[in-house]
């Protein structure tokens, strides 16, 4: 499979060069590469190109094979011996592990805030809106994993962010199973809405629930949609 979109190409992530700072790291080659991949740039199957990735952001081919090594241990990436290094393709097993870990977090962190700051929140909501209007349902799904990026955010903890930027990562490789993006999308960005009121509210025991009940359903989508591709 070869990239489509333009701005997911080689040449599109030359506008992130400068995101590498001064000196350029492996670690934040894969933040820009993990960024392009949760943004839906990257759809599974993907081959990257070592040539063309590496002059578009101006780096070695060892800095990108490292970069390359770590998004394969996070679960993004797989190498194919002779073939070359390919966004990978998720599974059943791991949309089920996915959901148990946004269960775990994403629920905790909504139960236990307290006097949260919701501007993120806010924002996520704001951006789903916008891209509703213009009919951009690629951007309504990042703007949802944004909306869940800032719940897990909540429980204020470098860690638990470091955690799920991979789980979010991820979260986009199984959105791509949907062959109707706004069928799947659209629906949820009122449930955000409804969570942020809530939470505004600080209402934190129905919020917790609606989310879970959410979640719930999101995860019966997606595995309805993954059983009926195979």
């Amino acid at each position: 499979m070869v990239i489509a979109d333009n701005s997911g190409s080689p040449a599109g992530l030359a506008a992130d060069r400068g995101l590498l700072g001064r000196t350029s790291t492996a670690e934040r080659v894969a933040g820009v590469l993990r960024t392009r991949i949760s943004e839906g740039f990257f759809p599974p199957g993907t081959r990257l190109s070592e040539h063309d990735i590496g002059a578009a952001l101006g780096v070695s081919r060892n800095t990108l094979r490292e970069a390359f090594r770590l998004l394969t241990h996070e679960r993004l990436l797989s190498h194919e011996l002779n073939r070359g290094v390919f966004v990978r393709m998720l599974s059943v097993d791991d949309v089920v592990d996915l959901y148990r870990v946004r269960k775990l977090v994403e629920c905790a962190a909504v139960r236990n805030a307290v006097n949260p700051d919701l501007s993120a929140l806010e924002n996520a909501v704001a951006d789903g809106l916008l891209a509703e209007r213009s009919e951009g349902w690629r951007d309504l799904g990042t703007a949802n994993i944004h909306f869940h990026q800032a719940l897990a955010a909540l429980t204020a903890s470098p860690r638990i962010d470091e955690l799920m930027q991979g789980v979010f990562a991820e979260l986009r490789l199984v959105f791509h199973v949907m062959t109707d993006p706004r069928e799947f999308h659209q629906p949820y960005l009122l449930r955000n809405d409804e969570i942020l009121q809530l939470l505004r509210d600080g209402d934190n025991r129905r919020a917790e629930a609606a989310l879970a009940t959410y979640l719930d359903d999101a995860e019966r989508q997606l595995l309805s949609a993954y059983n009926a591709g195979t």
